[in-house]
């Protein structure tokens, strides 16, 4: 009888593909549009000025949720702090919500 190589079956299930994610040029592109619209309006768009406000909110909340969604993937309040260069009590107390 010929010998036959032993193999694991592959997964039924294939693993999904992994995104690549290049945050570092997406912030780039984020600061340009950002600061062409601040241009935008001292160009004379007053109105638009209430506009840029709002960015504010939702920048905030972006970065909200980037932070809950850090630490439902298991990253402490120091690995959140670091990059920012603040303490650990600091990013819990911005992004922490309240205690019981």
């Amino acid at each position: 009888m010929p010998e036959t190589d032993c193999t694991d079956n592959p997964p039924l299930t294939p693993e999904p593909a992994r995104r690549v994610v290049e945050n570092d040029q997406y912030a780039a592109f984020l600061r340009r549009a950002i600061r062409a619209y601040g241009r935008r309006i001292a160009a004379g768009d007053v109105e638009a000025l209430a506009d840029a406000i709002a960015l504010v909110d939702e920048l905030d909340t972006a970065i909200a949720h980037a932070v809950n969604g850090l630490r439902a993937q298991g990253y402490s309040w120091a690995d959140i702090a670091r990059p920012l260069t603040i303490t650990r009590q600091a990013a819990q107390q911005r992004w922490g919500g309240e205690t019981a």
